[in-house]
């Protein structure tokens, strides 16, 4: 077995080519996406490795409480602005749409909260029911474990195996034909998604990565065409957001098809449970007894201590003798978010970024760090978003600056192994399988540490998490 470090590296980049899934070219169009590739995995404790498998039962069960509790917002259980604040600037169509009663207990089969490494532990910045990265999470797992690494959500099967098991539990049936549908909004991930399918179907698992044109209606179902037959979809993994309807070929018609029971979509056409300000509503204090009665003690505790504090941008007028909850500056409660706007670089140790159901939301494309940014483009932030609410919703939340880590990684440039200070942001994959919310693997990215917002750049180091060996 190859030992050098910087032949380790060399042999995953070869690997990871010829997956179509890395390129050692910057990102252009029709290249797959580069990074910075390391001989080893992220090393986590058994402790670390436990906490990680216990957070997918009560993430489930926050989402399982979101969902109910939108349910009993309309029918008058909790007060009406609970749904309208998910509701917000959403199209009519699509609102009634999600209020079907035949997906009204459906939940996303994917759970991947975003954690970000802190000195005193882990902080959940958001929650992600259509994540990208779990085809390259797969791969990745895959040539690390060829390796001898001991690679975190293996021991449940990968990846790729509890893909397959989540839409068994989806259609309700085993055997089901599952095709993944990449919009073209999301092509950036159709390589990895296409490498996904292609490896189930290797394993004998009819599973299908299509572009929405490929779908063909018909009053019985969906189809798309395999040789020179036509094949009915059991199960329609969606990866593409509510936001792009409109220019997604076909999207009334599988929407149609959902509705009539004749194809089981994940996840669920609800766009109410892809909103961040969900952390704004769990952190508001007049909810906060209703989330611990319904979450439990235990996960209440757990959730309260890794959420962030969270506020919704509400442009609202605030009366003269009331505060926003839980926002002080300088030791004192703050009653207008004008009072933001001249914050000092250290004060506004903040971040806004969209709530959902815009093309902003995906990725890191709208979210501002208020201390990264000069005090003009914070202040033009924080207007903006205020002036859009409530037909675009945007959150404030408080940064948690990661720890700082050393790793190391392959540089083509000097053909060398080099180090670099990072920080880090996991995250882990759950999948819903029979009810259930179970770890399957674990992506590291470790963004140098100068960096503010850590996502998959070029700078980036991204490798599957491992347990060390303690």
């Amino acid at each position: 077995m190859i030992t050098a470090p910087e032949n380790i590296c060399l042999e995953i980049e070869s690997s990871l080519v010829q997956s179509s899934l890395y390129s050692k070219e910057p990102r252009g169009e029709g290249n797959a996406p580069t990074w910075r590739i390391s001989p080893e995995p992220y090393y986590l404790s058994t402790k670390e490795v436990e906490f990680f498998s216990d957070l997918g039962p009560h993430l489930l069960k926050f989402y399982t409480t979101l969902n109910r509790f939108y349910a009993d917002s309309l029918k008058g259980k909790l007060p009406p602005w609970f749904a309208q604040y998910l509701d917000a600037g959403k199209p009519d169509n699509l609102v009634t749409y999600s209020r079907m009663k035949r997906i009204r207990g459906d939940l996303p089969g994917i759970i991947r909260p975003d954690i970000i490494v802190t000195e005193d532990g882990f902080s959940v910045t958001e929650l992600d029911s259509i994540p990208g990265g779990f085809g390259l999470t797969s791969r990745l797992m895959d040539l690390y474990s060829a390796r001898g690494e001991t690679i975190v959500g293996n021991d449940n099967g990968g990846i790729s195996s509890a893909f397959y098991r989540m839409a068994e539990s989806v259609a309700g049936e085993k055997s089901c034909v599952v095709v993944i549908i990449v919009s073209d909004e999301a092509k950036d991930y159709w390589e990895e998604m296409s490498n996904l399918a292609h490896q189930l179907r290797d394993n004998g698992l009819p599973v299908f990565a299509l572009k929405p044109q490929e779908v063909i209606f018909k009053e019985e179902g969906l189809f798309f065409k395999n040789d020179d037959s036509e094949i009915k979809i059991d199960v329609l993994y969606r990866f593409f957001e509510l936001f792009d309807l409109k220019n997604i070929p076909k999207a009334e018609l599988i929407m149609y098809s959902c509705k009539k029971g004749r194809v089981k979509i994940t996840p669920p056409c609800k766009p109410y449970l892809e909103e961040k300000l969900a952390f704004a509503l769990f952190k508001h204090p007049a909810l906060i007894s209703l989330w611990e009665k319904e979450l439990g003690h235990e996960t209440f505790e757990v959730l309260s201590h890794l959420i962030p504090d969270t506020w919704i941008l509400n442009s609202q007028e605030i009366p003269d003798y009331a505060v926003i909850p839980g926002l002080n500056i300088r030791g004192k409660p703050v009653q207008s978010w004008k009072e933001l706007g001249p914050l000092t670089q250290k004060e506004r140790e903040l971040v806004v970024k969209p709530s959902g159901f815009s093309p902003e939301s995906w990725g890191s494309r709208g979210v501002v760090v208020g201390h990264d940014v000069s005090s003009e483009v914070w202040r033009q932030t924080l207007e903006k978003s205020l002036a859009n609410f409530p037909s675009q919703s945007s959150i404030l939340q408080k940064f948690h600056k990661g720890r700082r880590v050393k790793t190391s990684y392959w540089d083509n440039s000097s053909e060398s192994i080099l180090e670099m200070e990072a920080r880090v942001r996991l995250t882990p994959y759950y999948f819903l399988i029979d009810g259930s919310a179970q770890l399957t693997g674990i992506l590291a990215t470790l963004c140098p540490h100068d960096k503010k917002k850590i996502h998959g750049m070029s700078e980036a180091v991204l490798i599957p998490c491992a347990k060390l060996n303690d």
